[in-house]
């Protein structure tokens, strides 16, 4: 498994799936077009760029260009590294056909076009005493049960405060929200948003 320190950017939930299969990292997904309507996501990353870098990695098709666009129109362009991956045409295993280009996205590339894709974007490889150094020991599920965010009978309410005020999106799930706290905040800032 690759150690990255940038955060990543996908389109959807197959991409991510794909994606880390081959690198430890936050991965943050634009939702599709769904960016164009959710300043709370698109805020999301504009937070994790500014905390860690952020690399755009999206499609190779028309869709995956505007949506790469709309990023680097909000995001200044010193927290962004942009990967491309090559134009290779047939359709994802999951689907019934091509896509309206006939071009694989992100989620049908083999783990070492990706890997190179993100080494040619100028992402950094975490290795030995770097990594040692960037890994905390992560929160956990209990840690947000502790803080009264999951598994309790007032928990949603709590939850979605704490979403508005980090200006996350209200359709995060604790799982997500473990993800952010763990991938954007060190683990006192983190303990610090949660008071415990």
């Amino acid at each position: 498994m690759l150690r990255i320190r940038e955060a990543i950017v996908v389109e959807g939930r197959y991409d991510k799936n794909t994606l880390s299969q081959v690198v430890d990292t936050l991965i943050l997904e634009t939702g599709g077009f769904q960016i164009f309507k959710d300043p709370e996501q698109m805020a999301l990353l504009e937070r994790a760029a500014r905390r860690r870098g952020l690399v755009v990695l999206t499609d190779s098709d028309g869709a995956g260009f505007v949506i790469r666009n709309r990023i680097k129109g909000v995001i200044p362009g010193q927290f962004l590294k942009h990967a491309y991956i090559p134009d290779v045409y047939g359709k994802e295993r999951r689907k019934r056909r091509r896509g309206k280009e006939g071009k694989l996205g992100v989620e049908g590339m083999p783990p070492e076009v990706l890997e190179k894709v993100l080494r040619r974007a100028g992402a950094t490889f975490l290795e030995g005493d770097a990594w040692a150094a960037r890994r905390r020991p992560a929160l956990t599920k209990g840690d947000l049960f502790a803080a009264g965010l999951s598994g309790g009978a007032d928990s949603a309410r709590k939850r979605q405060e704490l979403l508005r005020r980090l200006e996350l999106p209200e359709h995060m799930s604790a799982n997500a929200l473990l993800a952010v706290l763990n991938g954007c905040y060190t683990r006192e800032e983190a303990e610090d948003i949660l008071n415990i």
